[in-house]
């Protein structure tokens, strides 16, 4: 499809799921997909089956992996660097900002992931504990950041005690950025907590904690995730 619009041809190569053609559960396919979604510009979506990769899927990018990205026709392969691209490309009037406001909700959460990873993939009985506390940790260093009020929601002026924040997100009351490398990350953690007997013990941890809403995606979809990508992203559930 294009952009009529503002004339941007727009193409999402999105890893396969496991049957080859629908959706897959790549978090960093899922980022590209959010950006582009909130930027609000219309783009085409193929699925990659890497399995099977075609062949001029190979000629167009010798030795490296899907998501890909091809914008007015120019390949894009670096995820960063995707996302940069598409923030001063598709830039204000015309489409949304969606940088973090605060340095700091670029970089929050971002150990849970490697930190699930080891303790998931983990067979070492011997280090388990030392694993989960450390995937414990991690996720309760999020959620005291997201507790912790951003500079905007502090009063200066007020003699009163300062309150938890209660915004919706990382960086405020909007997806930024951070969000969409963060979320697809939180929503694979988010099944395994509901589906692995070996992480019942941190879902119950993690019950306890005041933005555990983040964990449990469909509750963050309730704000202001369009339906159709909140399908769009657990229908990859049974995938994970």
């Amino acid at each position: 499809f294009t952009d009529t619009f503002w004339g941007h041809q727009i193409l999402l190569l999105h890893i396969a799921g496991c049957d080859g053609e629908s959706i897959g559960n790549c978090p960093f396919s899922q980022r590209l997909f959010m950006i582009l979604w909130l930027k609000g510009v219309v783009f085409n979506v193929t699925t990659v089956d890497l399995k099977r990769k075609p062949a001029d899927l190979h000629n167009l990018a010798p030795g490296t992996h899907p998501p890909f990205l091809t914008f007015n026709g120019e390949l894009k392969t670096d995820i960063n660097k995707i996302e940069e691209f598409l923030e001063e490309v598709l830039a204000p009037p015309k489409y949304p900002k969606l940088a973090a406001r605060h340095r700091e909700s670029n970089t929050a959460g971002n150990d849970i992931f490697a930190k699930f990873s080891a303790f998931i993939k983990n067979t070492k009985p011997d280090v388990n504990e030392a694993l989960q506390k450390g995937l414990t940790k991690a996720l309760k260093k999020l959620d005291d950041y997201l507790n912790s009020p951003l500079p905007d929601e502090v009063d200066a002026d007020s003699m009163e005690e300062e309150k938890a924040s209660n915004r919706k997100f990382l960086d405020g009351n909007e997806l930024t950025l951070a969000d969409c490398n963060l979320l697809p990350k939180l929503h694979i953690v988010k099944v395994k907590l509901a589906s692995e007997k070996k992480l019942v013990q941190v879902f119950q941890v993690c019950k306890n904690y005041s933005h555990s809403h983040l964990l449990c995606f469909y509750n963050v979809c309730q704000y202001c995730f369009p339906l159709c990508f909140h399908y769009y992203l657990c229908i990859t559930d049974k995938k994970i």
